[in-house]
């Protein structure tokens, strides 16, 4: 029985400890500046963004060609960041239309 009991106190300094490193850092396992999003995820994400559907961003971006993008053995990934940049741009585009 002592054993568990001590098992218990270990592990939950350890999860209390892990927390207390964690308050200064919100976003600390987010790494939101080096995801790379698949071509296909690319109007799920803008849509995510704006907060609509895929159908509707689709609608909205249309053509993706002046999109900065990576390619990676042939696949082309998009920065996170950069394809939120791009679509922020793009609605600004549409609203002074």
């Amino acid at each position: 029985m002592d054993v568990f009991l001590g098992i218990g106190i270990a592990l939950a300094g350890y999860f209390i400890g892990e927390g207390l490193k964690q308050m200064n850092h919100p976003k600390a396992y987010e790494k939101s500046d080096t995801l790379l999003i698949k071509e296909r995820d690319i109007y799920y994400y803008i849509g995510y963004f704006l907060g609509i559907t895929t159908a509707e961003a689709k609608q909205l971006a249309g053509d993706t060609k002046d999109l900065p993008y990576i390619e990676v053995n042939g696949k082309r990934y998009v920065q996170k960041h950069l394809l939120k940049d791009w679509t922020f741009t793009l609605v600004e585009k549409h609203q002074g239309e």
